[in-house]
């Protein structure tokens, strides 16, 4: 009896775990994660990027479509990636459950489960840009292609987000007094928060502290943009005190949840970095400083720590980006936030190893074999000494 009890009580703890875990879908694991941009005719491809990150053991990867030569290149390699519906996708989305269905169909399940695709995020930075057909097509969207991942039975493996600008916040700083825009938060955005509540995502922000600080660095003391040794800044409302940006900007985020009654809302991280090389109105864009913020960054996401106003949920962070971007329009720094170099080396050493070069593989394989050769050799060479030793003693 006791036995027929214990294994009913087991398979219960089973169903009862397996319908929280269903609940609620994570796209993250760790706390840190990076941004594979591809616009550019000079980077590695997809299997080489595969190779690197795997290398960097950076498991987390957002891309910002469904690409299929990346998503076959990813099969396998137990990278976790987060696909990405493009802006030109949303409104025709919105309007067309069917279209929904096979864009998820021919995209996410065709890929699973030997490419690991953990997430779809529905449009990039939409509200608080400027269209506003757009603005009112994204809610349709993320239901029409969460409604999807359900018909398919792929909602307890893919989480569906959007990200968003700080054109979203009507004000930042201090952190508390940070709440959403009045001309998005009714209409649209309280609307879409309310539905990621009911399916357990999460508000991803992309939040540069490099961008604060451009905007105003006669105000802002660069070390406390860079995570270094720094007065910081102190919230008297909730007598918090900052030793940095980035977390300063993630609580403000924070509080225009609470504001908007989502306080139990996690915050992710979705695009964070620094330029290396900007225009000459961009003084902050160099090498230094963008292995500064990158080096301290990584520091920080590895304690695996809260903020000050939310110590119980770890910081998650995807780094912009992997690669400078030689294609993308705008001013220079828009073109050098990578970590590495188009020929796969790092652009500046933050702990991460480039990709090694064909020749190098080939003069180490050709070490290792002779190594190798020679080994074997002495297993021969050493019994046969040994003989010839003993008979001329003879």
């Amino acid at each position: 009896m006791r036995i027929k009890s214990f294994c009913f009580s087991v398979h219960v703890f089973v169903v009862f775990f397996s319908l929280i875990a269903s609940v609620n879908v994570q796209a993250f694991t760790g706390a840190y994660g990076i941004n594979y941009g591809r616009i550019a005719d000079n980077i590695p491809s997809p299997d080489e990027v595969a190779t690197l990150l795997r290398a960097a053991k950076i498991k987390n990867v957002r891309i910002y479509d469904a690409d299929h030569s990346v998503l076959k290149a990813f099969s396998g390699t137990g990278l976790d990636l987060v696909v990405g519906l493009p802006n030109g996708y949303v409104k025709d989305m919105s309007a067309n459950q069917d279209h929904a269905l096979d864009w998820v169909k021919e995209n996410v399940q065709a890929f699973l489960p030997d490419t690991h695709i953990r997430g779809i995020a529905v449009g990039n930075e939409v509200l608080g840009g400027g269209d506003l057909e757009l603005w009112a097509a994204l809610l349709g969207a993320v239901k029409n292609i969460y409604n999807a991942t359900k018909m398919l039975k792929l909602d307890d493996v893919v989480q569906i987000t959007t990200a968003h600008s700080q054109a979203v916040f009507a004000n930042s700083y201090p952190p508390s007094s940070c709440i959403f825009k009045d001309n998005v938060k009714q209409q649209y955005m309280k609307p879409l928060l309310e539905f990621f509540s009911e399916i357990g995502s999460p508000f991803c922000l992309n939040a540069y502290p490099f961008l604060a600080y451009m905007s105003d660095p006669e105000n802002i003391d660069i070390n406390y943009a860079l995570f270094q040794k720094t007065q910081g800044i102190y919230d008297q409302k909730t007598d918090l005190h900052y030793d940095n940006m980035l977390d300063a900007q993630i609580d403000a985020a924070y509080s225009a949840l609470e504001d908007a009654g989502l306080k139990k809302m996690e915050v992710i991280i979705t695009e964070t970095g620094w330029a290396s090389r900007g225009d000459d109105n961009e003084a902050a864009a160099t090498v230094e400083n963008a292995r500064t913020y990158n080096y301290n960054l990584r520091k920080r996401l590895a304690k695996k720590k809260g903020t000050p106003l939310r110590p119980h949920f770890v910081v998650k962070a995807y780094i912009f980006a992997i690669f400078n971007e030689d294609l993308k329009p705008g001013a220079t720094s828009e073109r050098n936030f990578g970590l590495f170099k188009p020929d796969g080396t790092i652009s500046y050493d933050i702990g991460f190893h480039g990709l090694v070069s064909s020749a190098d593989s080939l003069l180490s394989s050709l070490k290792d074999s002779r190594v190798q050769a020679w080994s074997r050799s002495q297993y021969f060479l050493l019994p046969i000494s040994a003989l010839a030793f003993v008979l001329f003693l003879r």
